[in-house]
């Protein structure tokens, strides 16, 4: 009898305990309805075990109570299922957050960049030439969810593997309409859009959903530093002088930075085309 009494709650106590894992985006609301589904059935069926173990000399006093305490342990591996569901329906939560980088504006300590105020950064105006010689800048962005990264097409060291991996979310992203790729590079002297049109053509991208664009040195490198807030330095046309930034950065459709991803990282990159889908559906639920 002691056995059931500790078996009961403990039952019931670990069924919402497990369920109430559904508070967490990795598990959510039908991940912990089949844990609990689970765990129910095992505490049951011991709780009418355990009822079957007493002694000799008690079964005659309690066998009006075991029939209906065997009648209640069935009832509650039904209905506690069903409850927790609907606890967690009512007050859980089963959200993704992805953070909005720069509410309160962005810290300038070396003056780099113009004065701005403690408000809302937002990618600023520009207007590069993308490989096939267009036109394309800020006002392409409106509307999209835009993956940027910077590079140059002579660069020795990490950009092979950036656009490698950028390869992978363009795969990934081919037939979405609101999601393009612009990646800009930092040496737009040699960069040419003949130069990125043979970079393009190695990497398979398209104009129009994967921008290769060149500019202005200096508005490149303003761009970089007070636009998108990551280091870059002009290599002078030295190569293995030039110092830019690894991330991708997933830019929203009204141009405000949501994060900052390890180009050269498979997982971060994975990360990225994760939180990328969920911008995506929460933009076609709006």
């Amino acid at each position: 009898m002691i056995l059931l009494l500790i078996l009961i709650p403990v039952w019931i106590i670990m069924s919402f305990l497990v369920a109430g894992q559904g508070e967490k985006r990795e598990l959510g609301y039908f991940k912990s309805l089949v844990i609990s589904l689970l765990f129910t059935p095992i505490f049951g069926i011991l709780i009418v075990l355990s009822s079957n173990k007493l002694p000799d000399d008690q079964i005659s006093k309690i066998d009006r109570h075991l029939v209906f305490l065997k009648g209640l342990v069935a009832l509650s591996i039904l209905l506690v299922p069903v409850l927790i569901f609907l606890f967690l329906k009512g007050f859980g939560s089963n959200t993704y957050d992805i953070p909005i980088f720069f509410e309160n504006g962005v810290d300038n300590p070396f003056q780099e960049c113009p004065v701005a105020d403690t408000t809302q950064h937002y990618i600023p105006e520009f207007t590069f030439t993308n490989q096939e010689g267009d036109k394309v800048g800020r006002s392409d962005m409106e509307g999209k969810l835009t993956i940027v990264d910077f590079f140059f097409t002579s660069c020795p060291s990490i950009c092979p593997k950036m656009s490698a991996e950028m390869e992978r979310v363009n795969d990934m992203f081919r037939d979405e309409d609101k999601v393009q790729i612009m990646s800009i590079s930092i040496d737009p002297t040699y960069d040419t859009p003949e130069i990125l049109r043979e970079y393009a053509e190695e990497h398979k991208a398209v104009a129009g959903k994967w921008d290769f664009l060149t500019g202005g040195v200096q508005e490149t490198y303003d761009l970089a530093k007070c636009g998108f807030i990551i280091p870059t330095v002009d290599g002078m046309g030295v190569p293995d002088d030039f110092v830019h930034s690894d991330k991708f950065m997933l830019i929203d459709e009204l141009g405000r930075i949501r994060g900052y991803y390890s180009g050269t990282t498979r997982e971060e990159v994975d990360l990225l085309m994760l939180e990328t889908k969920v911008l995506l559906h929460a933009s076609e639920g709006e």
